[in-house]
């Protein structure tokens, strides 16, 4: 410690910005199943809803991080997760309905997230798809919802802003610094700093301080997600941004928390001058292509938008487009936002996104 030639270890002491209320060792195994069967009761809200299955994630880890260039951090990380999958089921169509509510708290989540509110979100989806048709295929304007809708930018455009393809120039936004890549609507963020939130820390796993990364401004690109062999590799200055699972592996640039930043439209402006779209409430898994910015998700929950008016539920609905190609033909953000939790790989953030309208974006159904 200090001395010439020697190592001067700076600790960096946690503030405790996102300790939980109530820890895990507050409350027995009975309170936990109690809150269990709450979200199970919730979800049985018609003869229709056959399985239910609520679970609970808690996930606590020391981090602790030193090196030789004087880093010596450490942090206490708690997160907090109710799941819960309905089955409903008519004749022979069987469909699912999820919800999956989690944050960096403790047992607390059960205050923000009420059990049985839950259980009943899943309930109706899984109701609502049973009684869908099969989606239109065709290419129209799209609505995407709040929360995990923000899953189709994370894919579409967030990856394609890690130094780990950005170096490589395996990405289609690689060397694009300061260059037009989207709409004036799309103002894109990865915050690792929202107070409780499912994807935020204090440090980064290479012990440096998470921070707000401004990726895309007015449809300007602004920033990349740069990790320590991000910024030997390319120069750009680090962001707090290396991630990983834990010690068997080595940190890269990842997402934290990603949203599109809200906008000045009303959600109900976003429909009224839609003459026929969908509305993508929930959306459900998909891919992306990094070198060529190509995906198509699954939509988990959708609706037909007919003359500016929510109507029939549809089902099966795919969204297929390019990541830089959809960031010209957003039109719009809505002023709400809502955080949803989600897993990437090995560890990414929470992806909190406002409702946003998408134009031309190719959707596929059954015909």
């Amino acid at each position: 410690e200090g001395g010439k030639g020697g190592l001067d270890f700076r600790k960096s002491t946690p503030k405790g910005l996102h300790a939980p209320k109530v820890a895990y060792g507050e409350k027995d195994r009975r309170y936990r199943l109690e809150r269990l069967l709450e979200a199970e009761a919730g979800a049985r809200i018609a003869p229709e809803i056959k399985e239910v299955e609520a679970s609970l994630l808690e996930w606590e880890e020391e981090v602790l991080i030193a090196n030789t260039e004087g880093v010596f951090a450490e942090e206490r990380r708690v997160r907090t997760r109710l799941l819960v999958l309905a089955v409903a089921q008519d004749g022979a169509e069987v469909q699912t309905g999820y919800s999956g509510p989690g944050k960096s708290v403790g047992l607390e989540l059960f205050d923000l997230y009420p059990p049985k509110a839950v259980g009943e979100k899943a309930a109706r989806q899984a109701l609502t798809n049973l009684r869908a048709k099969p989606a239109p295929a065709g290419t129209f304007p799209v609505v995407v919802g709040p929360g995990f809708g923000g899953v189709l930018f994370h894919e579409a455009v967030g990856h394609l802003l890690e130094t780990t393809s950005v170096a490589k120039k395996a990405s289609v936004l690689a060397d694009k610094l300061g260059e037009v890549v989207a709409s004036p609507a799309v103002t894109y963020i990865d915050d690792g700093t929202l107070p409780h939130a499912w994807g935020s820390t204090e440090i980064d796993d290479e012990g440096r301080p998470t921070e707000r990364t401004v990726l895309i401004e007015k449809g300007v690109l602004k920033s990349y997600m740069v990790d320590r062999l991000g910024y030997l590799l390319t120069g750009y200055p680090m962001t707090g941004s290396g991630r990983r699972q834990d010690y068997t592996f080595a940190p890269t640039s990842r997402m934290r928390n990603t949203f599109l930043a809200p906008g000045k439209a009303r959600v109900e402006d976003l429909f009224s001058g839609i003459d026929f779209g969908l509305y993508a409430k929930e959306m459900g898994g998909g891919q992306v292509r990094p070198g060529s910015g190509e995906y198509n998700f699954a939509v988990q929950e959708g609706y037909i938008i007919r003359k500016g008016r929510i109507e029939e539920p549809v089902r099966g609905a795919m969204l297929v487009g390019k990541g830089p190609e959809t960031l010209m033909r957003v039109v719009a953000a809505a002023q709400d936002l809502e955080n949803a939790p989600g897993m990437c790989g090995s560890l990414s953030g929470a992806v909190p996104v406002e409702v946003g309208l998408v134009s031309e974006i190719v959707v596929g159904g059954r015909a």
